[in-house]
């Protein structure tokens, strides 16, 4: 299974909310390269993932990844790139 795959499984199927690093130490890659991944999963599957940051009691923030539903704002604003031609 590629790593694509098993981003897109976690976010996706599983519907997990997983940082960079924690999917990268599961999957034995690297967090530039889970980035990597979610990027194709918004680009090319189309799905909506969101980066929502949390800082903890310590004030360290952290970066979690989770799919959502778009709101109506971000898909008419697809349509209107669909429609203007913007979007390939």
């Amino acid at each position: 299974m590629s790593l694509f795959d098993k981003v897109f499984n976690t976010l996706v199927v599983e519907g997990n909310e997983r940082t960079a690093a924690q999917m990268a130490s599961f999957y034995n890659s690297t967090p530039g390269s889970i980035k990597a991944r979610i990027s194709e999963i918004r680009l090319n599957a189309g799905v909506a993932v969101y980066a929502n940051q949390k800082t903890d009691s310590q004030g360290r923030t952290k970066t979690f990844y989770r799919v959502g539903k778009p709101t109506r704002a971000v898909v008419a604003a697809g349509y209107r790139a669909l429609a203007s031609g913007a979007a390939a």
